[in-house]
This record gives C-alpha cells, structure tokens and sequence, in this order.
C-alpha cells in the first residue's frame, strides 16, 4: 500500500478566491504520486439520515456497496480547476484515493483536480472546460457519483520499469483499428475528370510548364498526378479540373482540350499505383505518418488515466440524469513537462436537459475547444478543402480544433461526431464502448475511410477490463 499523506511535496495555504488549497513545496515532475489519501466510511443509512444535512455534504463521494467516503490527510483540500495539473484514482482495496501529477509543476503552484462538469459554485480559473448548463450541488465536485466498481487496477507493465520503456503493441490499454487497403482494386479507384491536351512536339513541354505556373491552373487538385504522359511518341499534358475547357497558350502546336479520368488522389500502395497510373501517372505517396507508433510506458499510463477520467466524467453525467457519455481531450502526453502546456477539456452528453438533439459529448466538447480558442484570440479554421487526404500533420495548419489531439470518450462517436471530428482534424480517437449500429468509427460505418473524406484519423477501442462493467452500456440504437 503506497504510504499516506505525502506532505514533503506539499504544502497548504490560502488560496485566493478559494479559501484553503494544496500547493506544491517545491518543482514536482509528471506523473508523480504527491498524496495517498485515506478514507473514513459513512455507512448509507448514516449518510442519509445524518451526514448529508452537514458541511461534509461536500466533501463526500460514493464508496462501493452504497456508502459514502470523506478524504482524510490533504485530500479533501485539494481545489478545483478547469485545466487541473493532478489526476485522482481510488483505491478501494485500501480505503483511499492517491493522487498523481499530470504534468510537471512549478515550486508554490497549485495542486488542483477536476471536479466535474456540474460545480455548486462559479470557478476561479473559468476558462477552458466551461459548464454547459446550469450548475447545481451533486456533492464533492461531482465525485459524489463515481462508482469505485470503474476503478480497475493499473496494469504493473505501466508501473514497473523506465516512464521511457516502448509497450509492446500486445500489451497496450486498447488496439488499434485497422481499415482495410484502400483502392487494390480497379473497381475501388476513385476518379475525376481533368482536361488534358496532346502536344504533338515534345520540345514544346518545357514552355507548356512554364506556362502553367503563371496560368493560374498550377493548383493543388491536381498535385498528386504527374503532369505530363507519354506515349511512344504522344506526349499528353494535363490541365485543369476546371468546369469549362481552359484557354491555351499562343504559339505552341495543340490539339483541342479533352476530358479524361485521372485518379482522384496519389497511391497510398504498390498495388494501387500500378492500378492508377495505368489511368495517369499518379505519385506514390504511403501513409507513413499512419503507421502505428510506438507508445511508451508513461505514454500507455497517461492514456490509462485519462479514460478513467472519462468514465468518472460519464457516471457523473448518469447520476444527474444524462446519458452516461462523456469526451475527454487531455493536455498531450509530450507537453507533460511544459508548464505551458495546452489545458485539457471535458464534457459529456447534454441532450436531455438542454432538451436539444445535437448536444452529443464530443459535439459539446467541440464547441468548448471552439470557445476558448475564439476567447484566447486564436483563429479557429472549420473545415479545409478536400483536395487531397491529410493526417493533422503541420502542413495543413496548426488552426483546427483537435490538430494532434487525442480524444479519449466512453462510446464509439456516432456518424455526425465522427465527422466533426475529422473536420476538427482530431490525431486519435480512444473509446471503450462499440456502438454497432451507429458508430462512426467502424460500428455501422467508418468515416475516417469514406471514399473522397480530405482527413483521415486513428481509431482505437479500449480493450475494457472491469471499465466495461461500469453501468455505462446504452441501448444499441442511441447515437453516441
């Protein structure tokens, strides 16, 4: 048992606006356990007819088997944050919660934790995970309503041995989603229509060129084909995708513009650009960045953490009579070090009391990073273009909302959250729950693969553990 009230890392003062908090006594890096915190149990009658009508009402959150718990030591003077720098887990095997930095924190900053959507009072910090309704009392911060039975013991190959260590892909938390080739086939080539003209004499393909860069025509559509096809001695130069055949430079020798099928974007296999340049010369370019990566043991215990916030997050919204899902962006594992790091965000499904259907937890958790870009001044893109498949590499702008992000959520997003999120540009998506009839990302369909989308993201499910027991099964019909 991890010994309690780890007081050499902390200390406790006044925390303005708040009253009491936990601070930090000195630099503390991520991922460090700061307070192993013990807890009295009140049996359920006792909290009932007693506990509640006290002060201990907010301090108190559901244990296993009905009773209620209070965080002895500094536990229950943790504070509240939007953007929290600690995580909490219980522990019921031990009667108690420990508590473990998230990213590395400076001398005399505050130690803070994530309360929960639905706060009793108006937070300090309000800026990133903002309440999307209208908050009232559901105990401590909303850990009132977790159920310890989530709870799972963490895996000891993310406990044992160097934060550095690769995981093997076989003992990562969750596995990987993956899509079948895409266009091996010639039914399954994707193609347009392009105008092209014959030039007879192939001394005249160098000012064709230069003459394209100043035409206007040079455009991206066109970037993963080859510009000109030979043929023996025909040399065919492709132009536009233009609607209406494009003018022709003055005195090069050409036939008259004609239509033709071109691929529609560049050969991701060997098979496919043996399949496409049979149509037009296409560029081959394999997704390497869609390669799976490797992900280390302080990386796979990060995630670890984070889907336990999320369930946290979707029993909280269940006990204040939501559907129990919830999305969860954490700060990325790589800027755990930087104290300026991006803050994280959480929300879950509000269509029941915001009496609206399109109030799904990832399109809440959406707008929220929407907000508070909009808020810090930051321009915030839709949507692109779809002229060729992107990844969330910086190429393509650092402006989306979820540009390499990873989105951790409790069910797999249904087909409009999964477009959101491709158009948000999210990296990956981590779930615990499929949702077969009307998953997005592989139940009845998967977006990220559709034929002509401009973006294409991981999909990953959770591999579950006693986390799919956590009462958050839904009927198979609801969208997620």
């Amino acid at each position: 048992m991890p010994s309690a009230l780890n007081h050499s890392l902390c200390i406790v003062k006044n925390s303005q606006g708040k009253g009491r908090g936990v601070f930090a006594a000195q630099a503390i890096p991520a991922h460090i356990l700061v307070e192993s915190s013990p807890v009295l149990l009140l049996e359920k009658e006792e909290y009932e007819q007693h506990g509640r009508f006290t002060v201990l009402d907010h301090y108190t959150f559901k244990w296993k088997n009905g009773r209620m718990a209070l965080a002895l030591g500094i536990g229950s003077l943790f504070n509240h944050s939007n953007s929290p720098n600690v995580s909490y887990t219980i522990d019921p095997s031990n009667d108690s919660i420990h508590y473990t930095t998230t990213r590395a924190v400076e001398p005399d900053e505050e130690l803070c934790i994530y309360y929960g959507s639905n706060l009793w009072f108006d937070p300090v910090d309000f800026t990133a995970s903002q309440n999307m309704q209208e908050n009232h009392d559901d105990g401590w911060g909303g850990l009132s309503s977790l159920n310890s039975e989530s709870a799972e013991d963490i895996p000891p190959s993310f406990l044992q041995g160097s934060a550095d260590d690769v995981i093997p892909e076989e003992d990562l938390p969750f596995e990987r989603f993956k899509p079948p080739p895409e266009e091996e086939t010639a039914e399954t080539i994707r193609t347009i229509q392009a105008w092209a003209v014959d030039v007879p004499e192939a001394r005249n393909i160098g000012a064709m060129l230069k003459w394209l860069r100043t035409s206007g025509l040079d455009s991206s559509d066109l970037g993963h084909l080859k510009r000109v096809r030979k043929q023996g001695e025909k040399s065919t130069f492709l132009l536009s995708t233009s609607p209406e055949a494009p003018s022709l430079p003055d005195g090069i020798a050409l036939s008259d513009p004609f239509l033709i099928t071109v691929p529609a974007s560049a050969a991701l296999t060997l098979t496919s650009l043996s399949l496409k340049t049979a149509l037009w010369p296409t560029v081959y370019a394999p997704r390497r960045k869609n390669e799976p990566e490797d992900w280390t043991r302080g990386k796979a215990h990060w995630a670890w953490e984070a889907m336990h916030t999320v369930v946290q997050e979707a029993l909280r919204a269940r006990e204040e009579g939501e559907l129990a899902i919830a999305a969860y962006v954490p700060s990325p594992y790589e800027d755990s070090e930087n104290t300026d790091a991006p803050p994280a965000f959480m929300a879950h499904d509000t269509r029941k009391t915001a009496a609206h259907p399109l109030r799904h937890a990832v399109m809440n958790i959406i707008r929220t990073i929407g907000d508070h870009r909009a808020r810090s001044g930051v321009e915030v893109i839709d949507s692109g273009p779809a002229d060729e498949v992107d990844d969330g590499s910086p190429r393509n702008g650092t402006n989306y909302l979820l540009t390499s992000q990873i989105l951790f959520t409790t069910h797999e997003p249904c087909i409009m959250c999964s477009m959101a999120l491709l158009h948000s540009r999210v990296k990956e998506i981590v779930y615990l729950l499929p949702m077969d009839k009307t998953g997005g990302c592989g139940g009845s369909i998967s977006v990220p693969g559709l034929p002509g989308v401009n973006h294409r993201f991981s999909i990953c499910r959770w591999k579950g553990g006693t986390l799919r027991e956590s009462g958050l099964l839904l009927d198979a019909s609801v969208d997620a």
